[in-house]
């Protein structure tokens, strides 16, 4: 996966290769086109100049010579058969006779403007005769070629020059590649933006590019997952206080019609007897649905689980099965129980909560007469709780949703009339909070076996 760091790492040096070979063709070609004539044009005139001077001079040609390379100049001398150079040593010193006979008789050498081109600025630091201006010159009344070039120490000035152009339009091409590459950069961050803005005000309804394979689109993936799964939180938020408003109206209804019903002066007492256990029942449905929100509320923060002590939880087992023997011995259940003496770390209250309510659960919905058989037992990967009823089973459409808060199979079953849909929730977020894990399997008309694994 090619990293957002990488990214910019590679657009940057292509940013300096690009703008670099960009500013050094335009220098290539601002020498070429424009230093270059203009070099030779100057250097022709000084030519011309030396050898005015020369002329009004009345001092021999090798003094004159000799003092003019002083002033930073190369010269060569010849008629043609011999010749004689003044100043540095030219690098190569070689120069074809038709260019010497050209100059002798009287034509004009522009050696600097004929230089070939090359890739690479090498026109003024060529120390070479062929890069020099060629004028003819009389001395001692014979033509000779006089061939001339400034010295390299007095090409600085223009190489500044070069320089100066050379590194404007790096900064130029530079700042403006940068400018455009940011904004491609910087876009994606920007939509990101505008979606945090969207979230922030309620919209979760998102859509961002995630065919990135750098960090952005990571974020953009991770980003539209949090809208998802903020949009489910914000749906189940509705739900659930729809649901605690149902749950809490129902008996609140049912309390206020009996009471009213309790102010009737004709009323018998056999009836009065029904309505204040009606109201009592309520009552108590009300008290179980507000201990068992308070209890949700307490395990959301996962604080719960933050003591741990040693469980004997085959003696929970049993303790369980001695508090609910009359629940069972009235529905005459055979219950049975198979388990290794198991000692668990984890919160006690909890635990035995959570096992109490999947017992409960599995005499409420076992039939008279029926069987439940529970098991405990120490494994290679912690320790494994079976609770196996010949209840009534549950639909498979419904398994998937048995541990969603306020979720009933059938609302219209009058076993579940006293059910708030809490009771395996809890079951589930105590289990998880001791990281372990619960499994359902059920066949309807047959039973039902929830698996609970304890690391």
């Amino acid at each position: 996966m090619r990293t957002l760091y990488i990214r910019i790492v590679v657009v940057t040096l292509l940013i300096m290769i690009v703008s670099s070979v960009i500013a050094f063709i335009g220098s290539n070609l601002y020498y070429q086109m424009i230093l270059k004539p203009s070099n030779d044009e100057k250097n022709t005139e000084i030519a011309h100049d030396v050898v005015e001077l020369f002329e009004a001079a009345s001092i021999d040609e090798s003094t004159f010579f000799k003092k003019t390379a002083k002033l930073s100049y190369q010269f060569y001398v010849t008629d043609g058969k011999a010749g004689t150079f003044y100043g540095e040593e030219f690098r190569n010193r070689t120069l074809s006779p038709e260019v010497i006979t050209s100059v002798l008789n009287g034509t004009t050498y522009h050696g600097m403007a004929e230089y070939p081109s090359t890739t690479f600025v090498t026109g003024f630091f060529s120390n070479e005769l062929s890069n020099s201006i060629g004028v003819p010159i009389e001395i001692d009344g014979k033509p000779h070629a006089l061939f001339m070039r400034p010295n390299v120490k007095q090409q600085f000035n223009e190489i500044h020059i070069l320089l100066s152009v050379l590194l404007l339009l790096t900064i130029a091409l530079s700042m403006l590649i940068v400018f455009f590459s940011t904004r491609y950069l910087v876009k994606p961050i920007r939509e990101l933006t505008v979606a945090t803005k969207k979230i922030a005000g309620g919209d979760y309804s998102i859509q961002l590019k995630e065919n990135r394979n750098d960090e952005i689109g990571t974020l953009a993936k991770s980003f539209t997952s949090m809208s998802r799964q903020l949009r489910q939180v914000d749906q189940m938020r509705q739900e659930f206080v729809s649901n605690v408003s149902h749950e809490i109206q129902t008996p609140l209804s049912s309390m206020k019609g009996y009471a009213n019903l309790l102010r009737s002066p004709s009323i018998s007492k056999e009836d009065q007897d029904y309505y204040s256990k009606v109201i009592e029942t309520e009552s108590t449905r009300l008290s179980t649905l507000s201990k068992q929100l308070l209890t949700l509320a307490s395990l959301d923060k996962d604080q719960a689980v933050l003591k741990h002590e040693p469980v004997n939880l085959t003696k929970m087992l049993q303790d369980l099965i001695a508090q609910t023997r009359w629940l069972w011995e009235e529905k005459n259940l055979a219950l049975s129980l198979e388990a290794d003496e198991v000692i668990y770390s984890g919160h006690e209250d909890l635990l035995h909560q959570a096992f109490e309510n999947l017992l409960s659960n599995s005499i409420k919905y076992t039939h008279r007469d029926g069987e439940i058989h529970m098991s405990l037992h120490k494994e290679q990967e912690g320790v494994t709780f079976k609770i196996q009823d010949t209840g009534i089973g549950i639909p498979s459409t419904h398994l998937e949703k048995i541990f969603d808060r306020f979720y009933k199979v059938d609302e219209s079953r009058s076993h579940e009339r006293d059910s708030s849909g809490l009771g395996l929730s809890i079951v589930k977020k105590i289990i998880t909070l001791h990281h372990g894990e619960i499994h359902v399997k059920s066949i309807p008309h047959k039973g039902t076996t929830f698996t609970v694994t304890l690391p």
